[in-house]
């Protein structure tokens, strides 16, 4: 009976154990090769496999696309978009764009961990959104959705023993998403403690590792999503031919025109007919923000994660704040004092420790059809981000000089109002 048994489901087990051989096994088998059109694909998908996995991020990356951080303002797609100029005026450089909706510092920090060879001594883009520093810092679970075990263990196979390493550990602790693993929590909790990982769980990270990044190479790519490609190929034809920042700006004034003619506040009319006119109706939108800060907020530290991990790199960032609709912002009553303390608090983490690439555009909320929605550039607006993203990533640039402070970590600075930022730094 037992041999009969050996003879039915022996195949069975032995395939498995191959199969769990070849997955856990650290040789990268190369399964997969990324072609150029895939690479086009996923750089514009905005996919939440693209931003968990590493393989086509790396062969993409490699390939001279350059990193935008950002979240979901990729998506806001019309002729002056990043993707749409550098394909239709062949630019040196394609965005490959890194973020989605609720996609905030904590997550891009992991997305770092494993295309840290492509980000070294290399230049990238970041978008900082205001809206991310609320009093609750990244939603928990917008940060599930995007959490990637793989970037996590990547992580922890080659963490260092500082504050930086330390605080990532104690910040990803409070995400439930953390908790899917429990040898990779256990693991955590030491790294939070600044202690040294046992020698079973450095060898249970390099297996799980070498596990899933096999896994991300047999599955990268399947499903791709190819709409936003399309998107980007359509909105290329409205360009004209040869680049012209004048033409294009009047264009952009035009498009802006023609697609935002039923609404107060001269945003896309279908953003506001889908999400704003009923509310706008029932009157709940007014004012409902004039209580509203982004000057305490744990994202603050956790965007210092991202500033230390650049810092380790020498990466150079340049960095794009963009500004707040001001009709919009009027309406419901957003302090407009608040949003200029919360530009001088994000000014003084950025200059004082060296990145001193800044385009702020957080004074241009009135400009007439710099914005698609209420948050978000769109037509004139992307152009202007053009304007200064084209220089920096086609030119040769100074190499910038980080000297990064660990007091960023610290709740005091979370919670730092501006008006204290001198005694502050005196304290210091």
């Amino acid at each position: 009976m037992a041999k009969r048994l050996l003879r039915i489901f022996g195949p069975l087990i032995l395939a498995a154990i191959l199969v769990f051989a070849v997955l856990a096994s650290p040789v990268t088998f190369g399964f997969k090769h990324i072609s150029t059109t895939r690479e086009r694909q996923a750089a514009v998908s905005l996919s939440p496999n693209v931003l968990r996995g590493k393989h086509i991020k790396e062969a993409a990356l490699s390939d001279g696309y350059v990193p935008f951080f950002g979240s979901s303002e990729w998506s806001r797609i019309d002729p002056m978009h990043p993707s749409v100029l550098a394909q239709k005026y062949h630019r040196d450089y394609r965005p490959f764009l890194l973020g989605a909706r609720g996609t905030q510092s904590l997550t891009q920090f992991f997305v770092m961990q494993n295309i840290q060879g492509q980000l070294r001594n290399k230049k990238a883009v970041f978008f900082v959104s205001p809206q991310w520093f609320v009093k609750g810092g990244t939603r928990k679970d917008a940060f599930g959705f995007y959490y990637s075990q793989l970037q996590t263990a990547e992580w922890l196979t080659h963490y260092r023993h500082d504050a930086i390493d330390q605080y990532a550990a104690k910040r990803l602790m409070q995400m439930p998403a953390a908790k899917s693993d429990h040898f990779i929590y256990a693991a955590l909790q030491r790294v939070a403690a600044g202690k040294s990982l046992t020698k079973d769980q450095r060898f249970y990270l390099q297996t799980r590792k070498n596990m899933l990044t096999q896994e991300d190479q047999f599955f990268s790519g399947i499903n791709l999503p190819s709409q936003n490609l399309s998107r980007v190929n359509r909105q290329a034809k409205k360009l004209p031919t040869h680049y012209s920042y004048s033409a294009l700006d009047r264009l952009g004034g035009q498009l802006g025109k023609q697609a935002t003619g039923n609404n107060p506040f001269q945003i896309s009319d279908k953003f506001y007919n889908h999400g704003l006119k009923q509310e706008i109706k029932t009157g709940n939108l007014k004012d409902f923000q004039k209580n509203l800060s982004y000057l305490q907020s744990p994202e603050y530290s956790d965007f210092q994660l991202c500033l230390d991990q650049f810092a380790r790199l020498h990466t150079d960032v340049l960095f794009i704040i963009p500004p707040i609709n001001q009709r919009w912002q009027k309406y419901t009553g957003l302090s407009e004092t608040m949003l200029k303390q919360f530009d001088q608090k994000i000014h003084y983490q950025l200059q004082s420790q060296g990145f001193n690439n800044i385009v702020d555009l957080s004074d241009k909320g009135n400009v007439p059809y710099f914005m698609t929605d209420t948050i978000h550039p769109g037509w004139r607006g992307w152009l202007a981000i053009d304007k200064r993203v084209d220089p920096f990533l086609t030119k040769k640039q100074a190499q910038p000089r980080y000297h990064t402070s660990d007091k960023f970590y610290e709740k005091q600075w979370q919670q730092l109002e501006p008006s204290q930022l001198s005694q502050y730094e005196n304290n210091k």
